[in-house]
């Protein structure tokens, strides 16, 4: 793999999530069939070792046609520098393939001590790409991971060796703290939007009860739906991925699904994306600055 340009310059607009195909409610063949449908596609693959069997579902799929593996994506981290070698061979093995584009970077313990702190794992993530394990990096965002990335961001530890920052972004979620997402578009920094679609659609959301999988979720959708409506753009999930590309900074939304008409949905709406105008954008934008202040900082760990 050459170094020589940023893998996240060759990015599609719109990355398939593979957390379905570890789900073993849905049968193999199904899961077999989306994942061929979104290899044909041609658009990048996000995808990692937590998420049940997909690798080896991924793996089946990426040996019946090798000219057609996508370009991917995969989680790495955790706790320790000592650990991210083995974490990418683990993602990698099942996948039938010696590298990927983008590491995830899930900071974690030591690790993310170290990467606020300028420390040794900026040379292991080198050496690690000069290996061709991977060709780049794209930092985690979460409320209570924001500031590792924000205080080597402002210290420019992250320049050369990170090539962007990938958290949930969508009309309901934006998960980087207030801070974080101030420097991170000062800074004009490239950006990965995952979780497209907030769960599902808005009035799904807002009205059938059991649909969110928090209670936040829905009193969002509340918030959220009016300003849907008065867009009229007919689908969420347009509305959603141009809603992402709204801003400048985001290469790419990632979105998860198990069904190809949702699929397809995804696919469709990533031609010809249009922002939305601006003044939708600032409605959302306001409610993701109250909602990080009243509930995300101060939400424990992965409640969310």
């Amino acid at each position: 793999m050459s170094n020589s340009r940023s893998a996240i310059n060759d990015i599609t607009p719109y990355i398939y999530g593979t957390t379905k195909l570890g789900d073993e409610a849905i049968s193999h063949e199904e899961r077999i069939k989306i994942a061929r449908a979104a290899m044909n596609s041609g658009v990048w693959f996000h995808t990692a070792r937590m998420y049940g069997n997909a690798l080896e579902v991924l793996g089946e799929v990426f040996a019946e046609e090798p000219a057609k593996v996508p370009k991917l994506i995969i989680k790495i981290g955790w706790e320790n520098i000592g650990q991210l070698r083995g974490v990418i061979e683990e993602n990698i093995k099942p996948l039938g393939l010696s590298g990927v584009q983008l590491g995830q970077l899930c900071l974690g313990g030591e690790l993310a001590k170290d990467f606020a702190n300028g420390g040794d794992c900026y040379r292991v993530f080198q050496d690690l790409k000069d290996e061709g394990l991977v060709q780049g990096y794209v930092v985690e965002a979460f409320p209570w991971t924001s500031e590792p990335p924000l205080k080597a961001l402002r210290a420019g530890y992250t320049e050369g060796i990170i090539d962007g920052f990938i958290f949930y972004l969508n009309p309901l979620q934006r998960f980087a703290s207030n801070e974080l997402w101030n420097e991170i578009v000062e800074r004009d920094q490239p950006i990965i939007a995952m979780r497209t679609v907030s769960g599902g659609p808005v009035h799904s959301l807002r009205d059938v009860p059991g649909f969110a999988w928090k209670d936040y979720l829905q009193k969002r959708a509340v918030e959220v739906a009016p300003i849907f409506e008065r867009s009229t753009i007919k689908s969420w999930t347009e509305f959603c991925v141009r809603f992402a590309h709204s801003f400048p900074q985001v290469k790419a939304t990632v979105g998860s699904t198990s069904h190809v008409e949702n699929l397809n949905e995804f696919l469709s709406a990533k031609e010809n994306i249009e922002p939305l105008p601006a003044s939708i954008c600032k409605e959302i934008e306001a409610l993701h600055h109250k909602w990080s202040n009243e509930l995300d900082m101060l939400a424990e760990p992965w409640t969310m």
